[in-house]
């Protein structure tokens, strides 16, 4: 099972211009997410996993940490480096942090 990291950990993380991959839906994304995260919705992973850089440290983020544990265990058994995260978007939400609008990269 992959390891988790809060969305404090998440937030500084970020300023080091991590890799995170957000696996909502689409219209969750649309709603709000994390700035500068890469979206591939859950469902369509085992066939998009290959968009995602091997040679870097993946932060698996959902709506609330269910669905983040699930992509990060699959990347896992990828051979990829996966860490969910846990509380998810609504967690970093209710932080106070920034919500960004924009497409994903």
């Amino acid at each position: 099972m992959a390891d988790e990291i809060t969305v404090s950990d998440l937030a500084l993380e970020l300023e080091t211009n991590a890799w995170i991959l957000d696996v909502r839906e689409d219209d969750e994304f649309a709603d709000g997410h994390v700035p500068n995260v890469h979206h591939i919705p859950l469902g369509q992973l085992p066939d998009k996993f290959h968009l995602i850089p091997k040679d870097e440290k993946i932060f698996v983020i959902c709506r609330s940490g269910a669905r983040s544990q699930s992509g990060a265990d699959y990347l896992i058994s990828q051979g990829y480096d996966a860490i969910s995260v846990a509380g998810g978007t609504m967690g970093w939400i209710s932080s106070g942090r920034e919500v960004s609008f924009d497409d994903s990269l």
